[in-house]
């Protein structure tokens, strides 16, 4: 059916003085009917979030760009590129479903302390363990050629936090080169159970024979002795490590060692004053044996620094998932 006006049209559709509807009125009028409510839901979100309204810039009604709103979890590419043998760094931070250790602490244990060595009086006084007295610290190993210990734990440390970081956990190291000496081992489990950590690792590299390849993580034995009780944390440190060294062991395509544990990696022991004052789930890995030039060669690459550290990170996400 067409149309031809309204019947108050004063005009035949034929009448030569009937003015010429202008070809662009209509999409004018289309445009117009569009834009004109867009417009004000567009002026009235903005009133909403306080633009220019009588609050101004973080006044009553309105708030300051920016104010209010928390910070996220840092974050980062979590690895190192090909060949390069700097920690991974910082930047934007992951999105919610990007970060499933929000809420999770993790603390990092770097074995020794690169200043051990000008401290020697200091890390040799004893300290009560639970099961008996132990020297506070040690310096640490070294490879042949003199990287040492506590070099190589650090810099490991720092890259997992990165990775773990960007996870959207709470990192904390219990020593990050910035005191002269330690600390202590005691004093090392305490950060770790005043932090109320949900997992411990602390990292270390052995020094063993030359032909002694290969790396191992400590367990916590079920120790009651003394200020020593880990019989609440000896079964979810057995669980946190052996996720440790499966994905250790693929990450970094290394084996577990050929002269301690059987081959399986894991070993428990009741001596060390780390695993046996803490509270919380908690384990050591030896990352390999620096007198061993086939695994110095490894251990003094970032490359596989950068690879252990993501074993190590892969594990800790995998336990605090189940947990």
């Amino acid at each position: 059916m067409s149309y031809s006006g309204p019947p108050s049209d004063p005009y035949g559709p034929s009448d030569p003085y009937r003015p010429r509807r202008s070809r662009l009125r209509r999409p004018l009028t289309v445009a117009l009917a569009a834009l004109v409510p867009g417009a004000l839901l567009g002026w009235l979100a903005y009133e909403a979030l306080g633009g220019t309204g009588s609050g101004g810039d973080g006044g009553p009604g309105g708030a300051r760009a920016g104010a209010g709103v928390s910070s996220a979890p840092a974050s980062g590419p979590g690895t190192a590129a090909a060949g390069d043998d700097r920690p991974g760094t910082l930047s934007a931070p992951p999105s919610s479903a990007a970060a499933p250790l929000t809420g999770k602490v993790v603390v990092i244990d770097p074995g020794h302390n690169p200043a051990n060595a000008r401290h020697t009086g200091e890390i040799g006084r004893q300290v009560d363990i639970g099961t008996n007295r132990k020297e506070c610290d040690t310096t640490g190993t070294a490879t042949n050629a003199g990287y040492s210990e506590a070099e190589f734990t650090l810099d490991v440390a720092h890259r997992l936090r990165t990775l773990l970081q960007r996870q959207g956990a709470t990192v904390k190291l219990t020593q990050d080169g910035d005191r002269p000496f330690g600390p202590c081992v005691d004093e090392r489990a305490r950060i770790g159970n005043t932090a109320h950590a949900d997992a411990v690792v602390s990292i270390h590299a052995d020094g063993s024979a030359a032909g002694n390849r290969g790396f191992h993580v400590i367990l916590p034995a079920a120790v009651h002795a003394g200020a020593a009780d880990t019989r609440a944390v000896a079964g979810p440190s057995k669980d946190l490590g052996k996720l440790i060294a499966s994905d250790f062991a693929r990450s970094t395509g290394t084996s577990a060692s050929n002269y301690i544990g059987d081959g399986t990696g894991l070993v428990t022991r009741r001596d060390l004053g780390g695993l046996n004052l803490s509270t919380v789930p908690k384990v050591f890995i030896e990352c390999g044996n620096m007198r061993d030039s086939k695994d110095a060669a490894l251990l003094t690459s970032g490359v596989w620094r950068q690879k252990a550290a993501q074993g190590m990170s892969e594990g800790i996400v995998s336990f605090l998932h189940g947990s």
